[in-house]
């Protein structure tokens, strides 16, 4: 959520931010904006002059008791402008609520260093790796015919019949040594993550209620995208979703909400997390894009970055945090390039994204892999997630969260850059310990 004051002092310059992202114009009712300001403004100065003409007409009944004369006049007044006070009271706590929903569908504001655009043709490569080639390199190409994950994946134990047969479309099974490498993904990752970057590993929910999505921005403008385990009752919006439980889109949403109205003691800071978790995403709006094989599923496995952290420190934290997915990338030796998203194309939450790319051969092109978000303030004013700073005044935490990584979209490019022509698929040698020493899968291997 935005900072109401920043709003109100500047409110063209915060329009001109909010007008670089895509669909500027479904995101701040100006007019209703402006409504609710006006009559906000208006209740507090006829609220502070009835405080001030109730004190000076408390004084004079005092004035008039010491004297022994007749006050009864002079405490009506003050009778009726109690009662109009308690009036206003209630009516600048509507208006409060009010704001607070209105808000509530506000993106974040773009960083002054995220370049301006409609769509992922305005993002910016920042740079990219090979294994070949390490900074700066590109993939090499296979000397063979290769195949798509789809193809190469079957034969191995890949399953999207069965997975629809199961539940319905975007739903996979995966069977035998293919099983156990996508679990061996999810190992090797939080290995790194806690032993190499200092993530703390954690087990959390897989099922979260709505006070924790609406803390890390998925409500209520994204309800359509999340999969609801327990729908709410007959209320208003907001008292449905009070009672809704959801599954989640991603741990993210468990792990930043372990900070929710909480008061953090500055030397706690940073606070990074770590979980390896499936995730369930209704895709509502992707209709018709990658149905074909994993890269769009409704269900699927990823291990998640998020930090909590200083604001001064939150920037050069997005920095380590890209670099500790890209550690992933390149200990499994996968080709990708990193990318610097432009404001029509960074989340809702998000002030500065970098995307992870992986090389995918059959496709010819790099695919999303992991998505690293600085949200500075935005969550945590929602979550009202504070520390106490050295001037020991209550400030809000900057929250962070990536992907490191997709544990699906890492199979997918495993299977495609590691094929062989014989249909087999060789397994990084990082991995290996993982498989029991196995160094390749193939379709005997079943």
């Amino acid at each position: 959520m935005l900072d109401i004051n920043l709003l109100r002092k500047d409110l063209p310059s915060a329009i001109a931010r909010l007008e670089t992202r895509k669909n500027p114009q479904v995101f701040l009712n100006v007019e209703a904006f402006h409504a609710l300001e006006t009559e906000r403004k208006t209740l507090q100065i006829r609220t502070e002059e009835l405080q001030n003409q109730r004190n000076t007409l408390s004084r004079q009944i005092g004035q008039l008791k010491s004297k022994g004369e007749d006050a009864s006049a002079v405490m009506a007044q003050v009778g009726a402008s109690k009662a109009e006070l308690e009036s206003s009271a209630h009516r600048l706590d509507q208006l409060q609520h009010e704001m607070h929903t209105l808000l509530l569908a506000v993106p974040n504001l773009p960083h002054e260093s995220v370049p301006p655009g409609k769509g992922e043709d305005g993002n910016v490569e920042v740079r990219k790796w090979s294994p070949s080639g390490g900074l700066g390199g590109t993939p090499v190409a296979l000397d063979f015919e290769h195949k798509d994950h789809v193809d190469v994946g079957h034969p191995l134990g890949l399953d999207f019949e069965l997975g629809t047969k199961l539940t319905g479309s975007r739903f996979t099974v995966m069977k035998g040594p293919l099983a156990r490498l996508h679990r061996a993904l999810s190992q090797f990752m939080l290995d790194v993550q806690t032993e190499e970057h200092g993530y703390t590993e954690c087990y959390v929910p897989y099922i979260v209620n709505g006070d924790s999505l609406r803390g890390t921005g998925q409500l209520p403008k994204f309800e359509e995208d999340l999969f609801a385990a327990l729908k709410g009752g007959q209320e208003g919006a907001h008292e449905a979703e009070s009672t809704a439980l959801y599954l989640i889109p991603t741990s993210e949403v468990p792990l930043t909400n372990f900070v929710r109205d909480e008061i953090l003691a500055e030397s706690e800071l940073p606070l990074k997390f770590t979980a390896h978790t499936p995730c369930f995403r209704s895709e509502a709006g992707s209709y018709g894009r990658d149905t074909r094989g994993m890269i769009r599923q409704h269900q699927f496995d990823k291990v998640e970055m998020v930090q909590i952290v200083h604001p001064e420190k939150s920037y050069e934290t997005l920095e380590a945090m890209t670099g500790h997915a890209e550690v992933i990338l390149q200990k499994l030796g996968l080709p990708y390039r990193v990318m610097l998203l432009c404001s029509g194309d960074i989340g809702f939450g998000a002030t500065k994204t970098y995307d992870l790319e992986v090389w995918l051969p059959a496709q010819n092109a790099y695919r999303e892999i992991s998505s690293v978000s600085n949200c500075e303030a935005f969550q945590a004013r929602r979550l009202q997630a504070r520390f106490k700073n050295a001037q020991g005044k209550n400030e809000f935490v900057h929250t962070l969260n990536g992907s490191g990584l997709a544990v699906g979209r890492t199979l997918v490019a495993l299977l495609e850059n590691f094929q062989r022509a014989d249909g087999s698929v060789e397994i990084p040698a990082v991995l290996q310990p993982y498989m029991g020493g196995m160094t390749q899968i193939s379709p005997s291997a079943k």
